[in-house]
């Protein structure tokens, strides 16, 4: 079986860790972060092994990059002579936005191979919509191992390279903005009177149901608001203040906005 090797343990390596956790053997899993302590709290949590990168580089199959894109250079710096002398039979997985497949292997030292993924957090809870591209190296056997292993995670979409950025913009910031909409919508309904903790669920509830009929149903989502605005009626008088306050626009320009950031984070 596969070791699966987390360095980082912010809030992306917790949730695939978490993730991993529900289909790979425990012992399977290893965790390291700079400040050891949280890496042994959620290996604590979750079961499985704390480690070190040392370790992890010189043992796991799959190497999970899992810090901060400016931290990568002195992460993959730190662990080069472990990857040079193993050669083979490991692959790095970055989640870094903005560093391509080719700037992880530079960085490494070696055409090392890369799996380059981007996961949300909702991965915790195994709703999670992972973005995965194999570079070079990665065998079709290799990511359908990967995939397996990951597969507690939630729902993988494979793009070329070159769309990872925009498709994080998408489904790896959205959840912030996705969040920024339920707290408004329940700031809404405690102006109009309802108590915090209901109007916060209402809320919640609303949007994820409204998430799933849109997967389950294939509809389109105008379709779908559409069923919901009766002639005359109220929702459609919300929709329109929505759009005098230009809530399509804002919400596209806030995806180009953090598209933009991603590709920056490369240079």
């Amino acid at each position: 079986m596969a070791i699966l090797g987390f360095i980082g343990t912010g809030n992306m390596g917790t949730a695939l860790a978490t993730a991993a956790c529900k289909t790979a053997p425990l012992d399977q899993v290893l965790l390291s972060n700079r400040t050891r302590s949280k890496a042994e709290s959620l290996a604590a949590k979750l079961g499985c092994r704390v480690s070190d990168n040392e370790t992890i580089a010189g043992q796991a199959d799959y190497i999970f990059l899992g810090v901060k894109p400016q931290m990568i250079a002195d992460l993959l710096s730190g662990i080069a002579p472990i990857l040079k002398e193993r050669g083979d039979g490991f692959i790095l997985v970055s989640m870094a936005p903005g560093l391509t497949t080719a700037d992880i292997q530079h960085l490494a030292g070696g055409s090392y191979p890369v799996l380059r993924i981007m996961p949300n957090t909702p991965s915790s809870i195994g709703e999670g919509m992972i973005l995965y591209a194999p570079g070079e190296g990665v065998s079709r056997e290799q990511t359908e191992e990967f995939l397996s292993l990951m597969s507690g995670a939630g729902l993988f979409c494979q793009l070329p390279e070159r769309l990872i950025d925009a498709g994080s913009a998408v489904s790896g910031c959205g959840p912030a903005f996705v969040n920024l909409f339920v707290e408004a919508m329940a700031d809404g309904g405690v102006a109009c009177g309802l108590p915090r903790a209901q109007a916060l669920e209402m809320a919640a509830q609303m949007t994820a149901g409204t998430a799933r009929l849109i997967l389950a149903t294939g509809d389109h989502p105008g379709v779908l608001k559409d069923a919901v605005c009766s002639p005359g009626g109220s929702t459609i008088q919300g929709v329109r203040t929505l759009e005098q306050g230009a809530f399509r626009a804002t919400v596209m320009d806030a995806v180009i906005a953090a598209y933009q950031k991603n590709q920056s984070l490369g240079k």
